[in-house]
């Protein structure tokens, strides 16, 4: 909802139970007023009349209190937008007006030929922020156009949680006190990266289930930056957006234009699960395709067979995992060009004769036979220099004039911004999916960008933004070509996550390590922010061969990936009878709870951390409990869980759903349940009688 006050000067969007005020001034300032609870257009005006501080020469009134503070005039604060032409550096812009449409609040500022807009949009109580910039004079250089800089209320002290990580533990969730200065997190690789997550939240005394949290998400894809201040008069900025630095993002000549990504902000007072459970329904409601449509049970090939495959071996595989119940069946690296190892083969995307000679269709006529659906690993964005393209177009390829072209994983990074780039990638994309009947694509990103250069054009630098641009558009093309096709976006694990990939993917591959201990912490990181319906999870074997060597029971194994997607990586064909009798009762009880997981409301009932870990989900009047039993000491009785998000009144029932689930779980009075010490892992269903 939007009200606008009679003079036109303060905007109030409200959302169910928030609202968030800004104000224009007759000086053309424009001012925050209030993010936070709901409050009424006349709490709005009262807060658009009270005076600036007067500060000393050395403090400026503006600073904390402006809603997008520009580089140049009375400010000292980071700037979020940062302007060169030939003549001068800064903005010094004025007010235009207004207009709303669609639901969307767009503000109008101009400085001489350059108009800037800046866009509001209350989605529940998420604020969705970005600005264009539409140029009408000679050229200007964007040196940094973040999308939005968010105002928090004063308080005495406040605590800042972020998601930070590497590859192979990514999404691990910290929260430290936040002291005067800068925070300042980001990714200077050209991708979300492992590192971390373009998300932050602040409290100052929240739990899990109570108190004010405020909370920022960046939709981007590419290297971003977000920037936490905490300025000398206490109060807090967080300002963020696209670019890690300030060198330049891209020039806009006569009549071009830019849009930054989105910047969404979320206040709730439901505590770090209320903040979780509103920022996981946003993104089934507005970002993620077909969110309504709950995901499959897959089953991937790469660490059964690694680069050694064959038809003959997927099938083979293709057999018993629809035995097991898998309903989606995806051949990752090693099905193209001359793709024996790591070394040769990226960019030739067309099937290895060898060891397909019919195409990839015959396989995926078999795995549709066997009531699968059929998918297949990519990598369009890299190149081997083994390869038939890198050898007819070494120049399109990201690199520097004079300098050696730094491999990584035998690959370098094809230059996406370019136009003939993006039209190779189209037709030999477009002419795969059309060659077979595919109905899932595994694209993933196995590098970042380190010699960034694009000798032959005017402004290289501007190959960071228009890379993802152009991934961006690409995905979206594909998409509308083949809309029965689903992907998944992967960067080694969980190096591009976000809300801007996540607009154009239907789930993410969240790490590489698949040891199911380690998984549990990075998933409780991944729950603050992305939802379960997103979060793709494997069961491999065990001992987990490719990091930590930890040996794990299945029933451990497939409760720790049944919190998301639940996804198949083993080598079935050394799997014994019993274990894949074993598999098929989970894979079958995970297809029961799967609506409650992929789309219910998710409560953390207790944290990694200790002995015992344990998530819940609801959905309507149906319950979901999946809990790990990590260590116990001194023979002390597992601790009951007291449950949420249930009705108080109500009677449930304790659902058996076979062999493999009976006796897990005692049920307890008043909405509790207890794990059995003789197990390492449990679910528990209940329903409202």
């Amino acid at each position: 909802m939007l009200d606008i006050s009679e003079d036109g000067r303060t905007w109030l969007l409200s959302g169910p139970a928030s609202s968030y005020a800004v104000h224009v001034t007759d000086r053309d300032e424009l001012l925050h007023l209030h993010w936070g609870p709901r409050i009424g257009l006349a709490d709005a005006e009262a807060l658009a009349v009270r005076p600036l501080p007067d500060y000393w020469p050395f403090e400026s009134p503006l600073d904390g209190r402006e809603e997008y503070p520009v580089e140049g005039g009375p400010r000292f604060v980071r700037p979020a937008l940062s302007l060169r032409t030939g003549e001068r550096r800064g903005t010094e812009w004025s007010y235009e007006g207004h207009d709303a449409e669609g639901g969307e609040l767009r503000l109008r500022f101009r400085d001489g030929d350059l108009a800037i807009t800046l866009h509001y949009r209350m989605r529940d109580d998420v604020i969705e922020r970005r600005v264009t910039l539409e140029n009408h004079g000679p050229a200007v250089e964007v040196l940094r156009a973040d999308s939005a800089t968010w105002t928090l209320p004063d308080r005495d002290s406040w605590r800042l949680s972020q998601l930070h990580g590497r590859w192979g533990a990514e999404s691990r969730l910290e929260r430290s006190l936040l002291t005067h200065g800068e925070k300042v997190i980001g990714s200077r690789r050209g991708h979300t990266s492992h590192q971390h997550l373009p998300w932050v939240a602040l409290d100052t005394d929240a739990t899990e289930e109570r108190g004010e949290v405020y909370g920022c998400a960046l939709g981007w894809s590419g290297s971003w930056r977000i920037a936490v201040a905490q300025l000398p008069d206490a109060r807090v900025q967080i300002t963020g957006g696209a670019g890690y630095d300030d060198s330049g993002l891209l020039t806009l000549g006569t009549g071009e234009s830019y849009t930054t990504p989105v910047f969404a902000g979320l206040w709730s007072d439901g505590g770090f699960g209320g903040a979780s459970r509103a920022w996981h329904a946003y993104q089934r409601t507005h970002v993620v395709p077909d969110a309504d449509q709950d995901r499959p049970v897959l089953f991937n090939s790469w660490e059964a067979t690694e680069f050694d495959i064959s038809e003959e071996q997927q099938r083979a595989l293709a057999e018993r995992a629809a035995a097991m119940g898998v309903e989606l069946f995806v051949v990752d690296d090693g099905w193209f060009g001359a793709r024996t190892s790591d070394r040769a083969g990226l960019g030739d995307w067309t099937p290895n004769p060898d060891r397909f000679p019919g195409g990839l269709k015959p396989l995926a006529d078999q795995v549709h036979g066997l009531g699968m659906q059929f998918g297949i690993w990519v990598e369009p964005e890299m190149v081997n220099p083994d390869s038939d393209l890198y050898r007819a177009h070494p120049d399109w390829v990201q690199y520097q004039p004079g300098r050696k072209r730094t491999e990584f994983r035998n690959q370098l990074v094809l230059n996406l911004a370019r136009e003939d780039v993006q039209e190779y990638l189209w037709e030999q994309l477009d002419g795969l999916l059309s060659s077979a009947p595919i109905d899932y694509v595994k694209w993933d990103f196995n590098r970042c960008f380190s010699d960034a250069g694009w000798p032959d054009d005017p402004y290289p630098q501007r190959l960071w933004v228009d890379h993802v641009r152009a991934l961006y558009a690409l995905l979206d093309r594909l998409r509308a070509a083949h809309p029965g096709v689903a992907f998944e976006s992967c960067s080694g694990g969980g190096g591009r996550i976000d809300l801007g990939v996540l607009g154009r993917t239907d789930q993410v591959w969240t790490s590489d390590n698949t040891d199911p201990l380690d998984r549990l912490a990075i998933q409780h990181g991944f729950s603050q922010i992305h939802p379960a319906r997103v979060m793709a999870a494997w069961v491999t074997d065990s001992p987990n061969a490719m990091l930590n060597h930890r040996a794990s029971s299945l029933r451990f194994r497939f409760v720790s990936a049944m919190a998301g997607v639940l996804g198949v990586g083993g080598d079935l064909t050394k799997w014994t009878e019993e274990e894949l009798a074993e598999a098929r009762g989970w894979v079958d009880l995970y297809k029961e709870i799967r609506p409650v997981v992929q789309r219910g409301d998710l409560y953390r009932l207790r944290a990694p951390e200790g002995g015992l870990s344990a998530v819940q989900y609801v959905l309507g009047g149906e319950t979901v409990v999946l809990a790990w039993l990590h260590a116990q000491r001194y023979g002390e009785p597992v601790p009951a869980l007291r449950l949420h998000g249930l009705d108080p009144s109500a009677t449930y029932e304790c659902l058996k759903t076979g062999e493999v689930h009976r006796g897990a779980v005692l049920l307890h009075h008043g909405l509790r349940v207890s794990l059995r010490g003789d197990l390492d892992a449990a679910v528990v269903r209940l329903k409202r009688k």
